[in-house]
């Protein structure tokens, strides 16, 4: 039996998930709020041709105010690194909160190529503009302090979404974001979303682009906006998602989270089946 279960636990690893492209973005690693254990299993359970990193890979702005950084940091950045040795074309597009990477535009790090924004061409053809977003952000190009303000409210309800899903695992209640339920209830919030998603949209529009692929604003989404594939492949510190493309250019959001609750369920329902049971409603 426990060699069925150890087995069942590695057998994601020994079969990872294939895409043609992935997108993930908003990792703000170096800070508590990031999901870095959750975001390495994503890693090591999936490949692509292509890995771009759209932005807040890193997060200088809490850095710069109070060091935090885990080994499971480190996993994250090394398991990139080593991804990018093995023949991924790894791309790196700096955001706000990792913006002093932005110097080095055009360089290339350990096999990483830095880009303030590229053009991904799909397997079926389709021209998709990708870059981090937040020069669509008004707050962040107007009144820099204020989104600095912002953004340290904003790691507050991170902490207390820590420790509020800290008390639900104890109760056997799965992963839920209090800061994303937050943000979807403040009507400012939404408008200011859907402002920036209209004006994403349009950069593509007026550049004769197929589509968008961004970060910046902590929702995944994939909607047609005046034509345009508007792509947000979200976060890992609320929704926990990616974009991905499938090796006939079709693009979905992947969330992980989700994909990791059922993949933990099936090998809990393992353990606390009799030994013969579990055995048989496997064959089954």
């Amino acid at each position: 039996m426990m060699r069925e279960i150890t087995a069942r636990k590695h057998e994601m690893a020994d079969n990872p998930l294939k895409f043609r492209s992935i997108w993930i973005s908003d990792l703000h690693l170096g800070t508590s709020g990031c999901q870095a254990e959750y975001l390495l299993d994503f890693l090591k359970n999936t490949e692509a041709e292509y890995l771009y990193l759209v932005g807040d890979i890193i997060d200088g702005w809490a850095l710069k105010r109070s060091w935090y950084w885990q080994q499971s940091h480190n996993d994250v950045i090394q398991k990139v690194l080593r991804k990018a040795r093995k023949g991924t074309h790894v791309i790196y597009i700096p955001g706000n909160h990792d913006e002093g990477a932005r110097q080095f535009l055009g360089l290339m790090f350990g096999d990483i190529r830095i880009e303030d924004e590229v053009v991904h061409t799909t397997a079926d053809g389709r021209r998709m503009l990708v870059l981090h977003g937040d020069r669509f952000d008004g707050v962040v190009q107007c009144a820099r302090w204020l989104a600095i303000v912002g953004d340290r409210l904003y790691g507050i309800t991170l902490k207390l979404n820590y420790w509020f899903n800290r008390a639900r695992a104890r109760m056997g209640l799965g992963y839920w974001s209090l800061s994303q339920y937050l943000k979807h209830k403040v009507k400012k919030a939404v408008n200011f979303v859907s402002s920036f998603e209209q004006a994403v949209a349009l950069e593509a529009k007026t550049r004769g682009l197929d589509g968008v692929i961004c970060g910046h604003i902590h929702k995944a989404e994939m909607r047609d906006i005046d034509g345009v594939l508007y792509c947000n492949d979200g976060d890992w510190v609320e929704s926990l998602t990616a974009l991905v493309e499938l090796p006939n250019g079709e693009l979905k959001i992947l969330t992980w989270q989700k994909f990791f609750a059922e993949q933990a369920a099936q090998i809990n329902s393992l353990t606390a089946a009799p030994t013969g049971a579990g055995l048989q409603g496997i064959a089954a």
